[in-house]
């Protein structure tokens, strides 16, 4: 079954059908379209919050909001006016301001089904490029973290490190970025006829009739009027599920149900004095529960890799507080799991920490580390799995971190497997900074699991498997289906 609508699902099967090759162009519009909303308005809010905008500038601003918005006059106007705004502050720091307003507020505006048209013509071997009218700073993160080496974007100028508050060349609007598009095809020997177009404004009528398939996304009244009249396709995708009284009411119960399933195995280890058995009820009433209560559900591929070698060192990619949650759905019994010490007063798996017994660490303390781990090997060999991200620490775009050892010398210490199991949308369902879980799939690919890890060979293998990783990541096994 597929999180993903039946055209959506219908336009990445066409896109797989269809021509492969660098030679095919897809060229993504930003707001509207890869996001739900607009950058724009973020990088302008910050600029207000830190008073970088005078009063005046805001008033005018307003003035040209309306005036393009509503009176049909330039709606560019408000863009040159900020640019003109950014006159003398230092590139660098406004880089910098880009990373953190994309962690904090613009990550969660990507649309899923975005990042699977997106998959689908990286997976296609396309050129795929992001044409907008905004600037790198808005459009580098989300590039990067969609996998999108291109951008065709309003440049602005800059001398000595700052800004002059003006352009390089147009604001790529409308024809702008039409024209744009058609040089970057040419510099690139794309086939124009064959590549793919996606976005949701009439202003990129001109833009979108400059390639073969046109798609309007989620379109504004003026393009949907215009594709209908062209026979352009037209998709509307869904909008970043937000913390609605539902998913607040839905993560309510899951955490409920999570420590209400950990206090019950804690009284049934207290009363029958066996803490195994205790154990035994929390897993099996914490299989699923929680996750079913949040309306999330899991699509696991090569499950049965889970129990064919058991001990185990069970090693993840980290995206979302979610994930030790994901992975005790998984592992269901005899297992423990390592975590940094700061976790050990999470109230989200308070209770479950009392009968899992998990191994905390002090990161700044190696020595310490390596010396609390002493315990956990000989839990290993005795029969317990244990649950670990190598990545150490979540990351706040998906983006794959660099492996550390630990979890390798455990699994040569104690002479059991590798189990890789990769996660995917976890980040999705519940971001770095927020506590509503919403409702959605969770795809979950197991490895297969890798034996006579070695001192010798660890560096190379934990290299290669890293590698494994990215490239499931990239290319999700079964996807076409």
């Amino acid at each position: 079954m597929s999180d993903l609508s039946q055209p959506v699902q219908d336009a990445i099967e066409r896109i797989a059908s269809g021509p492969h090759g660098p030679q095919v162009g897809a060229f993504f519009d930003l707001d509207g379209t890869l996001v739900a909303g607009y950058t724009g308005t973020t990088f302008f809010g910050e600029q207000v919050r830190k008073r970088e905008i005078t009063p005046i500038d805001l008033l005018r601003s307003i003035v040209d909001v309306v005036d393009g918005e509503v009176l049909g006059g330039d709606p560019t106007k408000i863009s040159q006016r900020f640019f003109a705004s950014l006159r003398g502050q230092s590139e660098e720091a406004y880089v910098a301001a880009g990373e953190r307003l994309f962690l904090r507020k613009i990550a969660g505006t990507i649309r899923a089904e975005s990042r699977a048209l997106v998959r689908a013509h990286l997976a296609a071997g396309h050129t795929v490029a992001v044409a907008s009218a905004a600037t790198p700073y808005q459009i580098a993160p989300i590039a990067r973290e969609l996998g999108i080496e291109h951008l065709v974007c309003t440049r602005l100028a800059v001398e000595d490190g700052v800004f002059t508050g003006e352009t390089e060349g147009p604001m790529l609007w409308g024809r702008h970025k039409a024209a744009a598009v058609r040089a970057f095809a040419k510099q690139h020997a794309l086939k124009l006829p064959q590549s793919y177009a996606y976005g949701n404004g009439y202003e990129d009528v001109a833009f979108l009739s400059s390639v073969g398939s046109p798609v309007a996304l989620n379109p504004h009244r003026g393009l949907q009027a215009a594709a209908e009249r062209l026979g352009w396709p037209i998709l509307n995708l869904r909008d970043p599920a937000k913390g609605s009284l539902t998913s607040i009411a839905r993560t309510a119960a899951a955490l409920g149900g999570l420590n209400a399933a950990a206090s019950t195995g804690m009284a049934i280890s207290l009363l029958s004095r066996d803490r195994q058995r205790g154990l035994s009820t929390t897993t099996g009433l914490i299989n699923g529960l929680p996750l079913a209560l949040a309306g999330v559900s899991l699509n696991v591929l090569d499950e049965e890799r889970l129990w064919s070698h058991r001990p185990a060192v069970f090693v993840a990619n980290h995206q979302s507080s979610l994930d030790p949650v994901v992975l005790g759905a998984l592992l269901k019994r005899d297992f423990t799991v390592v975590a940094k010490k700061e976790a050990r007063l999470d109230p989200r798996a308070l209770a479950g920490s009392l009968l899992l017994d998990p191994v905390y660490i002090d990161r700044s303390n190696s020595a310490e580390a390596r010396a609390a781990l002493e315990p956990v090997i000989e839990r290993i060999r005795s029969g317990t799995s244990l649950m670990i991200f190598p990545e150490g620490t979540r990351s706040a775009t998906g983006a794959l971190g660099r492996f550390k050892k630990g979890a390798f010398h455990m699994a040569v210490r104690a002479g059991v497997p590798i189990v890789p199991i990769v996660l995917r949308n976890t980040g999705e369902l519940l971001g770095k900074h927020s506590f509503v879980l919403k409702p959605g799939r969770i795809d979950v690919a197991v490895l297969p699991p890798e034996t006579d890890w070695t001192l010798k060979t660890m560096d190379r293998r934990i290299t290669k498997l890293h590698k494994t990783f990215e490239q499931t990541l990239a290319n999700w096994p079964g996807q076409e289906d």
